[in-house]
């Protein structure tokens, strides 16, 4: 198997965004369907939104507990948010797959799972949205990621239009292995993880590796220490829906994404300081990541 690739400038001109037309409207980027969140971690769903609108996606939906939506909205005005069913304890609940299901047909990007936290509704609300929405990329993160079978065949049948982006303990129960297993050779988990589910998986990290299904893999290392902060991730899987509903392919939207993410930790780290980011102030600098890159 071929050694990884380093993201660099070449590797992301070999990979390029789609263009985007001067004529063209906030249609012609597409549409990202949020669904994240819960009782304890509501604001994932803000973090997960806005950071698809700021990789250029034209419109966003966001589905919410009842009990959020309301705040969201108000938070998010360029948000239409839809309310779901949720759980007693204040998740959003499988029950929601109905409801959501027109919903996620219509999305360019769906992803489920920032800031869920009940791995069985979340899982089997992701099953049904997979099944609901086959034109539709994916991102699935958390607790929708670690709650549905890599093998299972709605997963399966999204091959080319699936990123997963588990970390290390995310990894060790997708493969139903030790973590520790994943720290020695995160790449290989990544790769099995991407033959299973037939998508791209990215294998978060202090080097995160991107792994295509065929097994092609690219690196990037040389993040700052900053991003390792509650709310990151949740930030780069909506960056990777909103480059996803721009068209770009999922390898593609992942490289970029990973990429885009850490640059802009290093630009906030560069003012800032080395710790003490907030994943809320990552959005500012994606736009900017995304037009000058390295």
């Amino acid at each position: 198997m071929s050694r990884p690739r380093p993201v660099d400038a070449e590797a992301l001109r070999d990979l390029p965004l789609p263009p985007l037309s001067t004529g063209g409207d906030k249609e012609t980027r597409g549409r990202v369907l949020a669904i994240a969140g819960g009782a304890r971690v509501p604001g994932a769903a803000l973090l997960t939104g806005v950071a698809a609108l700021r990789a250029g996606a034209g419109k966003l939906q966001l589905a919410a507990t009842r009990a959020a939506a309301l705040a969201l909205g108000l938070a998010i005005p360029e948000a239409a948010v839809i309310a779901v069913a949720e759980t007693p304890e204040g998740e959003i609940a499988a029950a929601a797959g109905p409801a959501l299901a027109e919903a996620a047909a219509r999305a360019d990007a769906v992803v489920i799972g920032p800031g869920m936290l009940d791995k069985a509704e979340a899982g089997r609300l992701a099953l049904s949205l997979l099944e609901a929405a086959p034109e539709a990329g994916f991102v699935l993160d958390a607790a929708a990621m670690v709650g549905l079978q890599l093998t299972a065949a709605a997963v399966r049948a999204m091959a080319g239009r699936l990123v997963l982006t588990p970390h290390a303990g995310e990894m060790a129960a997708l493969l139903g292995d030790g973590k520790d297993a994943v720290l020695r050779e995160p790449l290989a988990a990544g790769r099995e993880a991407a033959t299973r589910s037939g998508g791209v998986v990215i294998m978060k990290g202090a080097t995160s590796y991107i792994v295509s299904p065929d097994g092609r893999a690219w690196a990037h290392s040389g993040g700052v220490v900053g991003l390792a902060t509650s709310g990151s991730g949740d930030v780069l899987a909506g960056v990777i829906a909103g480059l996803l509903a721009r068209g770009a392919p999922p390898l593609t939207a992942a490289v970029w994404g990973v990429y885009a993410h850490a640059d802009a930790g290093r630009r906030l780290s560069a003012s800032l300081g080395p710790v003490g980011l907030l994943a809320r102030e990552l959005l500012a600098e994606i736009p900017r990541a995304l037009a000058a890159p390295m």
